[in-house]
């Protein structure tokens, strides 16, 4: 079957809104629970029906800043998914935003990676069994016919909850031998595969990870162009992925 109605998660709304404004998405009140942050943005694009999802602002703590991390992300993709089950189910979840990319894989800034897998760095549970399970390692549907049309880099995202890192996530992260770094893909593809939709990410590099700048001072000086970069990138990655069966990408 052949892909027609896909969702894109963002977290962030500076990431969002200029892929929202470029394909003209309107708002839709009613796609989630009034008593959720979370925002959807509809329309369509050619032969493809778009949903794109947001964490929204942070009500709980009065901050007003996005939700970042993996509790929002996850519910959002959770609610999301389930409400379309209902009505016209999704074929087809991306996750498209902002990450870190690691020299030592060839990233640089602004660079577009999708992903082929995602893992955690940060849910170290040393009890017998639970390993396997705080890693939490997902694979991506595969997309290599798609890296190879926008010249994307592949590689595998690992998430954590702090924009910055200690050694023990260092160790961590080389051991998922992550091409990027970020703080919602693991949780937005395990509530894909609870509802058994095929996923996958399109990161921008905001920051070098194993650098020597600061992450938080290079990701706020990097994160314009990196959103220029994700509008430019997802309506290509939208244009190729609608209307072609999964196992064409």
């Amino acid at each position: 079957m052949s892909i027609s109605n896909v969702v894109i998660a963002i977290a962030m709304e500076a990431e969002a809104s200029p892929f929202i404004n470029h394909l003209n998405l309107q708002p839709d009140t009613s796609f989630f629970p009034a008593e959720t942050p979370f925002h959807a943005f509809r329309g369509k694009h050619n032969n493809c029906n778009l949903t794109v999802i947001t964490n929204g602002k942070d009500e709980v703590h009065g901050t007003g800043v996005d939700n970042v991390g993996t509790v929002p992300a996850s519910v959002a993709t959770f609610l999301a998914l389930q409400k379309m089950k209902a009505d016209d189910p999704a074929d087809l979840l991306i996750n498209a935003g902002t990450c870190g990319g690691f020299q030592r894989k060839g990233a640089s800034i602004g660079d577009v990676f999708l992903t082929t897998a995602v893992a955690n760095h940060d849910r170290r549970i040393a009890i017998p069994g639970f390993t396997p399970y705080g890693i939490g390692r997902i694979e991506s549907t595969s997309v290599e016919n798609l890296a190879s049309h926008l010249d994307a880099k592949l590689g595998i995202c690992t998430t954590g909850n702090s924009l910055d890192f200690h050694e023990m996530d260092s160790h961590h992260m080389l051991e998922n031998d992550a091409s990027v770094k970020d703080m919602e893909a693991a949780a937005i593809a395990w509530a894909a595969e609870i509802w058994s939709t095929p996923h996958f990410g399109v990161k921008v590099v905001t920051d070098i990870v194993d650098g020597d700048k600061p992450t938080h001072e290079e990701f706020m000086e990097n994160l314009g162009t990196a959103a220029k970069s994700l509008q430019d990138a997802l309506p290509k990655v939208i244009d190729y992925v609608c209307d072609r069966k999964h196992d064409e990408l």
